[in-house]
């Protein structure tokens, strides 16, 4: 019995997913260089380029709202750049948005659940300008062997040093240093990382 229950939950992963990658295939407008490894289902979008390197994977199976959610990627303006470097992994539901100064993810970076980075506020702040006014957008750099904890939000204009962890469900508003635990809204060193107390 549980062998034919699994081959039931296969099969039906096999044809749910399938189609659902298909449709947000469909949908997707914008030209990718390199190739990603794709478990959960990705929309790329905009008219700039999303740019992979080697061994990047995006979704977890079958973590969180594997099964009904989705990856959402959008380099906006011509000018737009997400590039993300080797062995890069991305759980499921993040949001990556560039509108134009550019977001880059360096090599072994592990990004949790719910992530959401963006390079701008995409309106702008002033009341009487929110509507037509120009956004400010700056670079995001997140370094080498960065572990983003879920449901983080990073915002424009943030750098992270290499090795330093981002606790879940921080807001990161300013940059980091190398080799640090950040956390809070806003996210502030929580202690450096020391390897003989991890």
């Amino acid at each position: 019995m549980k062998h034919i229950k699994r081959l039931i939950k296969k099969l039906l992963l096999l044809v749910f997913q399938s189609s659902r990658h298909v449709k947000y295939g469909l949908l997707s407008e914008n030209n990718i260089i390199g190739s990603v490894k794709c478990h959960q289902p990705a929309l790329f979008n905009g008219e700039g380029t999303i740019s992979f390197g080697n061994n990047v994977q995006i979704g977890v199976i079958p973590a969180k709202d594997y099964y009904n959610g989705y990856c959402y990627f959008d380099a906006k303006q011509k000018d737009s750049s997400i590039k993300i470097h080797d062995n890069v992994h991305i759980n499921n539901n993040c949001s990556i948005v560039s509108d134009i100064a550019g977001i880059e993810i360096c090599s072994n970076t592990l990004i949790g659940a719910n992530v959401t980075i963006s390079d701008s506020d995409f309106h702008n702040l002033h009341p009487k300008k929110r509507l037509l006014g120009k956004a400010i957008s700056k670079k995001v750099f997140i370094d080498e062997n960065v572990f983003v904890g879920s449901s983080v939000t990073i915002l424009k204009g943030v750098s992270i040093g290499e090795n330093t962890v981002i606790a879940n469900s921080s807001v990161v508003t300013k940059s980091f240093p190398s080799n640090v635990i950040i956390g809070g809204n806003p996210a502030q060193v929580i202690r450096t990382l020391d390897e003989g107390k991890i």
